[in-house]
Protein backbone atom coordinates (compact mmCIF):
# COMPACT_ATOMS: atom_id res chain seq x y z
CA UNK A 1 0.00 0.00 0.00
CA UNK A 2 2.76 2.42 0.95
CA UNK A 3 4.71 1.53 -2.21
CA UNK A 4 1.64 2.26 -4.33
CA UNK A 5 1.10 5.57 -2.55
CA UNK A 6 4.73 6.56 -3.14
CA UNK A 7 4.47 5.66 -6.82
CA UNK A 8 1.29 7.70 -7.15
CA UNK A 9 2.95 10.61 -5.39
CA UNK A 10 5.88 10.61 -7.81
CA UNK A 11 3.51 10.37 -10.76
CA UNK A 12 1.53 13.34 -9.44
CA UNK A 13 4.73 15.37 -9.13
CA UNK A 14 5.72 14.52 -12.70
CA UNK A 15 2.26 15.51 -13.91
CA UNK A 16 2.37 18.77 -11.99
CA UNK A 17 5.73 19.66 -13.55
CA UNK A 18 4.35 18.82 -16.99
CA UNK A 19 1.34 21.07 -16.42
CA UNK A 20 3.64 23.88 -15.36
CA UNK A 21 5.09 23.82 -18.86
CA UNK A 22 8.41 25.19 -17.60
CA UNK A 23 10.82 25.89 -20.45
CA UNK A 24 14.27 26.73 -19.10
CA UNK A 25 16.45 29.18 -20.97
CA UNK A 26 19.60 27.82 -22.56
CA UNK A 27 22.90 28.48 -20.82
CA UNK A 28 25.11 29.44 -23.74
CA UNK A 29 28.89 29.03 -24.05
CA UNK A 30 30.72 32.07 -22.70
CA UNK A 31 27.85 33.06 -20.40
CA UNK A 32 27.85 33.20 -16.59
CA UNK A 33 24.75 32.72 -14.47
CA UNK A 34 24.90 33.93 -10.87
CA UNK A 35 22.56 31.62 -8.99
CA UNK A 36 21.22 31.24 -5.46
CA UNK A 37 21.02 27.78 -3.89
CA UNK A 38 18.71 28.80 -1.06
CA UNK A 39 19.27 28.02 2.63
CA UNK A 40 20.48 24.44 2.29
CA UNK A 41 17.69 21.96 1.63
CA UNK A 42 17.81 20.91 -2.06
CA UNK A 43 14.02 21.24 -2.05
CA UNK A 44 14.48 25.00 -1.81
CA UNK A 45 16.12 25.22 -5.24
CA UNK A 46 14.15 27.07 -7.87
CA UNK A 47 13.41 25.34 -11.15
CA UNK A 48 15.62 27.85 -12.96
CA UNK A 49 18.61 27.10 -10.75
CA UNK A 50 18.02 23.36 -11.08
CA UNK A 51 17.96 23.71 -14.87
CA UNK A 52 21.12 25.81 -14.82
CA UNK A 53 22.98 23.17 -12.82
CA UNK A 54 21.93 20.58 -15.35
CA UNK A 55 23.45 22.60 -18.20
CA UNK A 56 26.70 24.02 -16.83
CA UNK A 57 30.13 22.59 -17.57
CA UNK A 58 31.85 24.78 -14.96
CA UNK A 59 30.46 25.26 -11.46
CA UNK A 60 31.98 27.83 -9.11
CA UNK A 61 30.40 27.27 -5.71
CA UNK A 62 30.49 28.55 -2.15
CA UNK A 63 31.02 26.88 1.22
CA UNK A 64 27.34 27.03 2.17
CA UNK A 65 26.15 25.05 -0.88
CA UNK A 66 25.32 21.48 0.13
CA UNK A 67 27.10 18.53 -1.53
CA UNK A 68 23.72 17.23 -2.71
CA UNK A 69 23.17 20.42 -4.69
CA UNK A 70 26.70 20.43 -6.11
CA UNK A 71 26.15 16.84 -7.27
CA UNK A 72 23.30 18.00 -9.54
CA UNK A 73 25.95 19.53 -11.84
CA UNK A 74 27.06 16.08 -12.98
CA UNK A 75 30.00 16.20 -15.35
CA UNK A 76 30.77 19.87 -14.68
CA UNK A 77 34.25 20.91 -13.60
CA UNK A 78 34.02 22.07 -10.00
CA UNK A 79 35.72 25.18 -8.63
CA UNK A 80 35.44 25.72 -4.88
CA UNK A 81 35.36 29.41 -4.00
CA UNK A 82 34.08 29.32 -0.44
CA UNK A 83 34.57 32.31 1.82
CA UNK A 84 34.31 31.66 5.56
CA UNK A 85 35.03 34.27 8.22
CA UNK A 86 38.37 33.83 9.94
CA UNK A 87 39.48 31.03 7.60
CA UNK A 88 41.76 31.08 4.55
CA UNK A 89 39.59 31.70 1.52
CA UNK A 90 39.71 32.81 -2.08
CA UNK A 91 39.88 36.57 -2.53
CA UNK A 92 36.94 38.20 -4.24
CA UNK A 93 39.11 39.65 -6.99
CA UNK A 94 40.41 36.15 -7.74
CA UNK A 95 36.85 34.81 -7.95
CA UNK A 96 35.94 37.60 -10.36
CA UNK A 97 39.00 36.78 -12.47
CA UNK A 98 38.10 33.09 -12.50
CA UNK A 99 34.57 33.77 -13.74
CA UNK A 100 35.86 36.00 -16.54
CA UNK A 101 38.50 33.42 -17.54
CA UNK A 102 36.03 30.54 -17.67
CA UNK A 103 33.60 32.58 -19.75
CA UNK A 104 36.31 33.58 -22.21
CA UNK A 105 37.23 29.91 -22.57
CA UNK A 106 33.71 29.37 -23.87
CA UNK A 107 32.50 27.53 -20.79
CA UNK A 108 28.89 27.40 -19.60
CA UNK A 109 29.40 28.82 -16.11
CA UNK A 110 27.19 28.74 -13.03
CA UNK A 111 28.37 30.70 -10.01
CA UNK A 112 26.39 29.15 -7.16
CA UNK A 113 25.95 30.80 -3.77
CA UNK A 114 24.02 29.93 -0.64
CA UNK A 115 20.81 31.91 -0.21
CA UNK A 116 20.35 34.65 -2.81
CA UNK A 117 23.33 36.06 -4.75
CA UNK A 118 22.24 39.66 -4.20
CA UNK A 119 21.62 39.42 -0.43
CA UNK A 120 25.02 39.66 1.29
CA UNK A 121 26.38 37.26 -1.31
CA UNK A 122 28.69 39.63 -3.21
CA UNK A 123 26.70 38.86 -6.32
CA UNK A 124 26.59 42.54 -7.16
CA UNK A 125 30.38 42.74 -7.15
CA UNK A 126 30.65 39.76 -9.47
CA UNK A 127 27.97 41.15 -11.78
CA UNK A 128 29.89 44.43 -12.00
CA UNK A 129 33.09 42.59 -12.83
CA UNK A 130 31.35 40.61 -15.59
CA UNK A 131 29.64 43.69 -16.98
CA UNK A 132 32.96 45.53 -17.01
CA UNK A 133 34.49 42.74 -19.10
CA UNK A 134 31.46 42.52 -21.43
CA UNK A 135 30.69 38.97 -20.27
CA UNK A 136 26.99 38.06 -20.73
CA UNK A 137 25.39 37.12 -17.40
CA UNK A 138 22.07 36.44 -15.69
CA UNK A 139 21.07 36.45 -12.04
CA UNK A 140 18.93 33.56 -10.79
CA UNK A 141 17.39 34.43 -7.46
CA UNK A 142 17.42 32.00 -4.55
CA UNK A 143 15.55 31.90 -1.26
CA UNK A 144 17.52 34.16 1.02
CA UNK A 145 18.45 32.49 4.29
CA UNK A 146 17.39 35.55 6.25
CA UNK A 147 13.74 34.87 5.46
CA UNK A 148 13.55 31.16 4.64
CA UNK A 149 15.38 30.19 7.83
CA UNK A 150 12.74 32.02 9.85
CA UNK A 151 9.94 30.19 8.06
CA UNK A 152 11.69 26.85 8.55
CA UNK A 153 11.94 27.39 12.30
CA UNK A 154 8.41 28.69 12.84
CA UNK A 155 9.10 32.43 12.96
CA UNK A 156 7.01 34.66 10.65
CA UNK A 157 9.13 37.45 9.19
CA UNK A 158 6.20 39.85 9.45
CA UNK A 159 3.18 39.71 11.72
CA UNK A 160 0.34 42.19 11.85
CA UNK A 161 0.38 43.94 15.20
CA UNK A 162 4.07 43.17 15.76
CA UNK A 163 6.07 44.72 12.94
CA UNK A 164 5.71 46.80 9.81
CA UNK A 165 9.18 46.07 8.45
CA UNK A 166 12.04 43.64 8.83
CA UNK A 167 15.68 44.70 8.66
CA UNK A 168 18.38 42.54 7.07
CA UNK A 169 21.82 43.47 8.34
CA UNK A 170 25.36 42.13 8.31
CA UNK A 171 27.27 41.68 11.53
CA UNK A 172 30.57 41.06 9.79
CA UNK A 173 32.06 44.40 10.85
CA UNK A 174 30.51 44.65 14.33
CA UNK A 175 32.76 46.48 16.74
CA UNK A 176 34.95 48.00 14.00
CA UNK A 177 35.10 51.43 12.40
CA UNK A 178 33.17 49.98 9.46
CA UNK A 179 30.25 48.89 11.69
CA UNK A 180 26.65 49.90 11.07
CA UNK A 181 24.63 52.03 13.49
CA UNK A 182 23.02 49.42 15.73
CA UNK A 183 21.45 52.13 17.89
CA UNK A 184 19.61 53.48 14.83
CA UNK A 185 18.33 49.98 14.09
CA UNK A 186 17.21 49.58 17.70
CA UNK A 187 15.27 52.84 17.53
CA UNK A 188 13.15 51.58 14.63
CA UNK A 189 11.60 48.99 16.94
CA UNK A 190 11.48 46.61 13.97
CA UNK A 191 12.91 43.07 13.98
CA UNK A 192 16.44 42.62 12.67
CA UNK A 193 17.90 39.54 11.01
CA UNK A 194 21.69 39.51 11.19
CA UNK A 195 23.87 37.61 8.74
CA UNK A 196 27.53 36.80 9.47
CA UNK A 197 27.29 38.06 13.03
CA UNK A 198 27.85 34.98 15.16
CA UNK A 199 31.44 35.81 16.05
CA UNK A 200 30.31 39.23 17.22
CA UNK A 201 27.01 38.28 18.89
CA UNK A 202 27.94 39.70 22.34
CA UNK A 203 28.91 43.03 20.73
CA UNK A 204 25.77 43.19 18.59
CA UNK A 205 23.48 42.37 21.52
CA UNK A 206 25.18 44.96 23.71
CA UNK A 207 24.88 47.67 21.06
CA UNK A 208 21.18 46.93 20.50
CA UNK A 209 20.61 47.16 24.25
CA UNK A 210 22.52 50.45 24.37
CA UNK A 211 20.32 51.65 21.51
CA UNK A 212 17.21 51.20 23.63
CA UNK A 213 15.89 47.69 23.02
CA UNK A 214 14.56 46.06 26.16
CA UNK A 215 16.64 43.25 27.69
CA UNK A 216 13.50 41.07 27.45
CA UNK A 217 13.27 41.46 23.66
CA UNK A 218 12.94 37.96 22.14
CA UNK A 219 15.99 36.75 20.24
CA UNK A 220 17.13 33.59 18.49
CA UNK A 221 20.13 32.06 16.80
CA UNK A 222 19.46 29.67 13.91
CA UNK A 223 22.11 27.29 12.58
CA UNK A 224 21.89 25.22 9.37
CA UNK A 225 18.22 26.01 8.74
CA UNK A 226 16.26 23.56 6.54
CA UNK A 227 18.96 20.87 6.86
CA UNK A 228 19.16 17.81 9.14
CA UNK A 229 21.72 19.73 11.21
CA UNK A 230 19.28 22.57 11.95
CA UNK A 231 19.48 23.97 15.46
CA UNK A 232 17.86 26.95 17.14
CA UNK A 233 18.28 28.63 20.49
CA UNK A 234 15.60 31.05 21.63
CA UNK A 235 16.28 33.45 24.49
CA UNK A 236 16.15 37.17 25.21
CA UNK A 237 18.42 39.87 23.89
CA UNK A 238 20.08 40.06 27.30
CA UNK A 239 20.89 36.34 27.39
CA UNK A 240 21.13 35.18 23.77
CA UNK A 241 24.93 35.44 23.51
CA UNK A 242 25.45 33.42 26.69
CA UNK A 243 22.85 30.79 25.80
CA UNK A 244 24.08 30.36 22.22
CA UNK A 245 27.62 29.86 23.51
CA UNK A 246 26.43 27.37 26.12
CA UNK A 247 24.65 25.41 23.37
CA UNK A 248 27.84 25.33 21.31
CA UNK A 249 26.33 27.15 18.35
CA UNK A 250 28.83 28.39 15.77
CA UNK A 251 28.92 30.02 12.36
CA UNK A 252 27.34 29.98 9.89
CA UNK A 253 24.26 31.16 11.74
CA UNK A 254 21.54 33.79 11.64
CA UNK A 255 20.62 36.04 14.55
CA UNK A 256 17.03 37.20 14.86
CA UNK A 257 15.96 39.91 17.31
CA UNK A 258 12.42 41.19 17.78
CA UNK A 259 8.86 40.39 18.74
CA UNK A 260 8.40 38.01 15.81
CA UNK A 261 10.62 35.46 17.60
CA UNK A 262 7.96 35.06 20.31
CA UNK A 263 5.52 33.83 17.64
CA UNK A 264 7.47 30.58 17.37
CA UNK A 265 6.20 29.35 20.74
CA UNK A 266 2.69 30.62 20.04
CA UNK A 267 2.48 28.84 16.69
CA UNK A 268 3.76 25.64 18.29
CA UNK A 269 1.00 25.85 20.91
CA UNK A 270 3.49 26.30 23.73
CA UNK A 271 1.85 29.45 25.11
Amino acid sequence: MNGSANTNGRANIDQALARLNFKPRELEPGHVWLAGAGPGDPGCLTLEVLAALGQCDALVYDALVSPDVVAVAQGAELFYAGKRGGQPSMKQDDINTLLVRLAREGRRVVRLKGGDPYIFGRGGEEALALAGEKIPFRVLSGLTSGLSALAATGIPATMRGINKAVILATGHAAGTDDDIDWAAIARTGQPVVVYMGMAHLPVIAAKLLEGGLAPSTPAAVIVAATTPQERIVVATLATIAEEAAAAGLASPALIVVGGIVAMRAALAGEI
